[in-house]
């Protein structure tokens, strides 16, 4: 299994993962064989891409960091969540009931992550375009979780971490939706706009939501910067309550790799080196460290060019050290070759480098 953007679907893959509606409805069952009717379907959602199997991918399992059951759960919460922070007549009742919804959807990340607490997170997601900001939301939990376990957090911290990060981004209901999906450079008025949603948020959940303090923290400050140049506050190095430092990683990590509106996402390689970069200016290196030790730059189903003119793809990362993962290599400069395992872990293969992480199915690289 691996996968694809949308794309470049090949008829006859097999879907892998089920795909979920906006509403969390069944669209289409794991299992079913793809054409172009599906692909078509799937590129109408919005769909940034899927799980599939194919020739390459034969034999790959990609374990999810949390079932997609849960996940699909997750996401339909805070959907529900950020409509009722937009209605003015929303009752108590349906806030109070909203927020035990996401106090029960953070328990069970927990619960799934904690099942797994040294599994290298394999984070390539498929997210519908029009529903981004629900699916970001949960990922961003997902990611904080991972990174608190690995601090040894306590379960009460883990618990409030997770829902300062799921609700991190409630700010943005109070921001018009031609400025969120706006393609082109934002004016200076719509930047600040922009900028009050970590604020707006904080005033929000002070108001309607009693959670944790630190809940409220880690919302608000999930945009400063170790270097004191962020905002809303301009707060510098450990001024910067631990939850916004360790939801300022996860947030720009799963930005990054997500397509928005302005531009395509970044491979998880890119994405990773750009959070490696920001250690002691955007980010506190602490945190960065944990991050990089728990997420893989080259997730499971990855196709890599190595330095040596071999092509595969990743099956296999080892745990802190998940810059050299192990590789099915399936051809030799440029022709297909009967496949074999490399592991760039290997003290024979230290000389052996990945120089590209191939996003797109080209034809001239993977048809096999």
């Amino acid at each position: 299994m691996r996968f694809v953007p949308v794309q470049s679907i090949k008829d006859n893959s097999i879907l892998m993962k089920s795909i979920y509606g906006t509403h969390g409805e069944m669209l289409l069952n794991a299992g079913v064989v793809l054409n172009q009717h599906y692909k078509r379907k799937l590129i109408e959602l919005g769909l940034n891409g899927v799980y599939v199997h194919d020739n390459i991918s034969d034999n790959i399992e990609v374990v999810s960091v949390i079932n997609d059951s849960l996940k699909n759960n997750a996401v339909q919460n805070i959907k529900n969540t950020f409509i009722f922070a937009a209605k003015p007549n929303t009752s108590k009742m349906e806030k109070r009931r909203s927020l035990i919804n996401i106090s029960d959807i953070v328990d069970s990340v927990i619960d799934d992550i904690s099942k797994n607490k040294d599994m290298i997170i394999n984070m390539i997601d498929l997210k519908v375009f029009d529903d981004y900001t629900f699916y970001h939301s949960v990922n961003v939990a997902v990611l904080s979780i991972v990174v608190g376990i690995a601090l040894k957090l306590p379960r009460t911290t883990l618990h409030n971490l997770g829902t300062a990060a799921i609700l991190h981004d409630i700010g943005k209901v109070f921001v018009p939706k031609h400025i969120l999906n706006k393609s082109g450079k934002l004016t200076p008025e719509e930047w600040q706009i922009l900028k009050n949603h970590s604020a707006n948020g904080y005033n929000y959940l002070k108001d309607e939501f009693e959670v944790h303090h630190k809940c409220y923290q880690g919302v608000l400050q999930h945009h400063e910067r170790w270097d004191g140049r962020g905002y809303p506050y301009q707060l510098s190095g450990k001024r910067i309550s631990l939850f916004g430092r360790i939801i300022a990683v996860a947030d720009v990590y799963d930005a990054l790799i997500s397509d928005r509106a302005y531009r395509k996402g970044f491979s998880p390689f890119e994405a990773m080196e750009y959070i490696m970069g920001g250690g002691g200016t955007m980010f506190d290196t602490e945190i960065v460290k944990i991050f990089t030790e728990r997420v893989a730059p080259y997730p499971v189903g990855t196709i890599v060019s190595l330095s040596n003119d071999l092509v595969g793809i990743v099956v296999e990362n080892h745990p802190g050290r998940a810059t050299r993962p192990v590789v099915k290599v399936v051809k030799k400069d440029g022709k297909k070759i009967r496949p074999f395992v490399l592991d760039l872990w290997d003290p024979g293969t230290k000389a052996i480098t990945i120089v590209d992480q191939i996003k797109d199915y080209q034809e001239n690289i993977l048809d096999l």
